[in-house]
Order: structure tokens, then sequence, then C-alpha cells
């Protein structure tokens, strides 16, 4: 059956798929259904059709799944913005659908077997968590966040991951058609806001500050950092601090041992690290970004037993002979891949950070290859009312 893209159909809605959708069938076709939850009989339409598979939109919820609440964001949904995918689910069952969606992503793609939910990340709830976002201007230049996998805008701020006002007073402005917003809310309650663009042809985009700083100040436990607003940070509120308190811990170093910090960013795992190995240690943490390094070099100067590198992963360890006692991994989307792990290979001790499932599954069944025992493994519901996680293994051999 061909040329359905547009039609209607009923479908029952089966297990969560990696990615925000359902899987349902019909005809024996696999069906990727979005903004359905397991078990729903709903009315969907057909959006696209790739080969032996089609994905659908909901357009209608014939029998709805007892845990399917009012849309806890009022711009998201299938014609509005494609922030908020999972809002239409209660939270704690939505903390479980991603816990099964990690599951199964690792027993497929890394032959490991592990249960469990998705954490809550700190004690706010799952609205008004997130500190940064970035918007785009459409040609009309206005700011708006983008529909689903579409480059229309839609221009209603009010998204529920935000705080009341943090986006105040920036929807109906006129900014340059093409250019971007970053904007911050930085640990003192100060708004910053940063626009970047529009290009001019291959030149390389000019940011200029629209309010507040190109800075913005960011603190877990006693110390400070300085955060290009264009800059990567963990976008929940709590992320940082709990994070830290996880690699410090599950870390276990002791003084005069080494640890690595890879794709360390600003620096921030590197911190404690370095408290756990003190001044007869090393630390060394490596990134690619020259901002972050700036900053990491800044509000780290007070330890002399970290290193920080401005480089590639692979360039950084490659060839090395020196071997740490613990190394640190938060790789980005598409994980740190079979070169990387094998450069890793023999470490005792390897935290490995991951916030995409599929490519976290993957990196952690190419550390089972080379004889690692999955110590700990925990997912955080870092960005709620999506489906996005944040997965944490803990691996020694």
């Amino acid at each position: 059956m061909l040329g359905l893209t547009g039609s209607d159909l009923i479908l029952t809605a089966g297990p969560a798929a990696n990615g925000g959708s359902c899987v349902a069938r019909h005809d024996g076709r696999v069906v990727f259904v979005r903004y359905a939850l397991p078990g729903e009989v709903v009315r969907v339409q057909v959006v696209s059709e790739r080969g032996s598979y089609w994905h659908a939109d909901v357009v209608e919820v014939i029998e709805p799944s007892p845990d399917r609440i009012d849309s806890l964001c009022r711009i998201a949904g299938r014609d509005g913005a494609g922030c908020c995918d999972l809002a239409f689910a209660e939270p704690a069952s939505a903390r479980r659908i991603k816990g099964e969606v990690v599951a199964n992503q690792l027993s497929r793609l890394g032959g490991y077997e592990w249960s469990g939910v998705a954490e809550e990340v700190g004690g706010g709830g799952p609205t008004g968590w997130r500190t940064r976002v970035r918007l785009d201007v459409s040609d009309a230049g206005r700011a708006g966040f983008h529909r689903y996998h579409s480059a229309e805008l839609a221009e209603d701020l009010n998204c529920a991951q935000l705080p009341a006002g943090m986006l105040d007073g920036l929807d109906g402005s006129r900014w340059p058609p093409g250019s971007q917003l970053y904007v911050a809310l930085d640990d003192d309650g100060r708004r910053h806001v940063v626009q970047s663009g529009p290009r001019n042809g291959r030149k390389k985009a000019t940011t200029q500050v629209a309010e507040g700083e190109y800075e913005a100040v960011q603190r877990i436990g006693g110390r400070q950092w300085q955060i290009p607003v264009t800059a990567f940070w963990q976008a929940h509120r709590d992320a940082p601090r709990v994070y830290s308190e996880l690699v410090a811990e599950a870390a276990g170093l002791q003084p005069g041992m080494t640890a690595w910090d890879l794709y360390g960013g600003a620096g921030v795992f590197a911190a404690v690290l370095a408290e756990g190995v003190g001044e007869s240690g090393s630390v060394l943490t490596v990134d690619t970004s020259r901002g972050a390094a700036r900053a990491a070099r800044t509000a780290l100067a007070d330890l002399p037993q970290v290193s920080v590198v401005t480089e590639s992963v692979r360039r950084a360890i490659s060839g090395r002979s020196d071997r740490p006692d613990v190394a640190v991994l938060d790789p980005p989307r598409a994980g740190a891949g079979r070169e990387i792990i094998d450069q890793l290979a023999g470490i005792p001790r390897i935290i490995h950070i991951g916030c995409e499932a599929a490519s976290f599954a993957r990196d952690v069944g190419e550390y089972l290859r080379h004889g690692y025992t999955v110590e700990q493994l925990r997912v955080f519901d870092s960005f709620p009312l999506t489906h996005h996680v944040e997965c944490v293994a803990v691996l020694t051999r």
C-alpha cells in the first residue's frame, strides 16, 4: 500500500520508541506515532512514508491512557512548537516510559539488561526548570521556537520548560531576520540576552549583547564560573550540582591519583576530580571549545593540579603512555564511539555520561566488549516534558 501520506488511520499505540514516538502497526508495517502514549487507540494522520516504516501524528485520542493529562505546555503539540513532546503524560508515567526506552536501547544495541525509571533532578517539578534557551528569528523579525522538524517558527514563547518571565519582552520584538537569540538566567537571577548573526556569506556570525552581559555567572558549591551565554551549560538548573555530586562519589579518588575529564567543557567535573586527587594528584580536562577552555582556566585557576587542553579528545589521548586511575566522559549526542573507547580500554574506572539513549547504549556495548562491568547505571529526567534523558554508567574492570 503506497501513497498514504495525509491519510487517516486508526491505530493502537504500542511501546514507546527512542525519539518520542510510540510504535504501532498497520497491515504489518511499522508506524511511529507521535503524541501518543502506550496502549492508546488513536486516529493518526500519516506525515511521511519511508520505505518499510511510516511516521504519523495523533489527530484524535479515541481511547486515552490513564496516564494522559491535559498538556502542561500550552504551546506544544502537533500544531504548535516542537518543545515539550511529552507534556501530555503524567510526570511519573513519563519517567517510567523513559526508563523503558533506555532499557530497550541497552538491550538491543548494548547487549546489557537493565530496568529502572528516570530519576527526578532536583525537587522543582516538571515545569520552569530551564535556565538557557536559544530562539531563532523568522523572516519577519520575530523570535520563536521551531515546530517539530520544520523551519517554521511558533512565535508564542510561553514554553512550560521556562521560568515565568524568562522571555518577557522578546516576543513581538523586531530582530534581524535569520539571527538567533541566546537567553540565560544566571545564578544571581539576572537575565542575559545575546544576539548572534545573521550570517553574512561565509563570514563568522557576529554577536552582540542585547541585555545583561556576554557571560553569565554560574555556581556549583563554592565555585563560580563565567560562562558565555552562547556556550554550553546544562539547561536544567539543578543538573550541574546533581551530576557533580554523582561524579565525585562514583570516582572514588584518593590523594595522589590521576583523572581525565574528557569532553570536559568548562571543567565542572574537573573541579570535583581535583578535590579528590588533591594537590599531589593530577587532572587533565579536554574540550575543543576555546570559550569553554577559557572559562575552565579562570574558574580553576586555584587548582594547579588541573591541566586544561583545547583539543579533540581523539588527538589529546592518542598515543599517551600515562593512564589515569579514573576517566570521566561526557560526549556529545553522537556518543564517544568505538575509536575513543578502544583508546580508553584498560583504565580501571570509567564514568560515562550520555544524553541520547541509543548512542549511550552503543557505547556501553563497546565497554562490555573490552571486559568492563557496569557497576552502576542511572537515568535522569533532566529534560522534563520531553522524551530526552541523561544516562550515567560507572564501569570497572
